[in-house]
């Protein structure tokens, strides 16, 4: 709406990805404030609350009762915000929206499996969960391929693609983005764990599709070169403004849970980003805290399968650290900051070539 605007009206100062982006930022966050307290309300008349997993830490059963599928508001807000505010004539803001809306409907019939009269708290199996996300990831990295998006492979702090992968950077890119999708699930076992290195990951992806998208700055900082790209920024910003709004509701003790509504469909499109910004290899340090529960629960579940040992008290990681007594608000908040500290290295190779 606001580019057409532009387009219709000359009202100049809405052709500038900046000036949208902050305003689609804004729009999402009060959406999401608006509507979550509305959620929260039907969701407990409803009866709509996650079971405990029955090995979770003891400290957990007290979330008993807790709404989830919060993730509906967000993802629903960002939604919102971008077709208000994004060239949508632009086929990397179509990925984006049918990356979250595919993941999205994943996450509702997986959060809507745990909630419903059987109260199943394992959701979809795993090999129906994977299928579909499989699946979704695959539709949409192949309109990027055969859109003629480049498949050529950077690393970080390095100026020159790697190699060119050619059609197998569809396998490649689903993998990104499916892994992505389940590593953000994973982390969300904690009030507000996810939510935070979340918005710190799409601030920075933002600005790193917004630099490859824009050939002035591209040029100058030695990256790749993405026409119409940057556009993504907008996007990246009304997720991030509708993260802040949950994060209203979801800081400690939460009065709302994200479910895999929003967990699985934040992941993927924390993928979907680092495909287009050409930064697949650079996601490990955009999303460490991702990476690094799921890491504990590969080996913690390698390990366990070879030696009937474990590596860790449990996992996810978070669980280890609560086993060894952390507070709650402690393990977060020091996530947080790792989370925090990893971006900032990871931003560091936008000038380091």
């Amino acid at each position: 709406m606001f580019y057409w605007l532009y387009r219709h009206l000359e009202i100049n100062i809405f052709q500038y990805i900046s000036v949208r982006a902050g305003i689609s930022f804004f729009l999402a966050f009060i959406f999401t404030m608006y509507l979550m307290p509305k959620f929260i309300k039907w969701a407990k008349a409803k009866k709509a609350s996650q079971p405990i997993y029955e090995l979770a830490p003891e400290a957990h059963k007290v979330k008993a009762g807790t709404p989830t599928m919060g993730g509906i508001v967000f993802i629903f807000s960002t939604i919102i915000a971008t077709v208000l505010t994004a060239k949508l004539n632009n086929f990397y803001i179509v990925g984006g929206l049918l990356t979250l809306a595919l993941f999205s409907l994943i996450g509702i019939q997986d959060d809507y499996k745990k909630i419903s009269k059987e109260k199943n708290s394992a959701g979809l199996s795993a090999r129906m969960k994977l299928f579909l996300q499989f699946l979704s990831a695959g539709i949409v990295v192949s309109i990027l391929y055969y859109l003629g998006h480049t498949s050529d492979l950077y690393t970080p702090f390095y100026k020159y693609p790697i190699f060119e992968m050619g059609v197998f950077a569809i396998v490649f890119w689903m993998f990104v983005v499916v892994g992505s999708s389940n590593a953000v699930n994973l982390t969300d076992g904690l009030d507000g764990l996810a939510t935070v290195p979340s918005i710190l990951a799409f601030t920075t992806l933002s600005i790193l599709v917004y630099v490859v998208g824009h050939i002035g700055f591209s040029n100058y900082l030695l990256m790749p070169s993405i026409s119409m790209a940057g556009e993504l920024a907008v996007m990246g910003a009304a997720i991030c403004g509708a993260l802040i709004g949950f994060l209203w509701f979801n800081a400690y003790p939460a009065e709302v849970f994200m479910g895999d509504s929003g967990s699985l469909p934040l992941g993927a499109f924390m993928g979907y980003l680092a495909i287009v910004s050409k930064s697949e290899l650079l996601l490990l340090a955009v999303g460490f805290i991702f990476v690094l529960e799921t890491v504990s629960v590969m080996l913690q579940v390698g390990s366990y399968k070879l030696r009937q040992k474990r590596v860790f008290l449990m996992a996810p990681i978070h669980h280890h650290f609560e086993q060894k007594g952390w507070k709650e608000n402690k393990i977060i908040v020091r996530f947080w900051i790792i989370s925090f500290m990893a971006n900032l290295i990871a931003l560091s190779s936008l000038k380091l070539r």
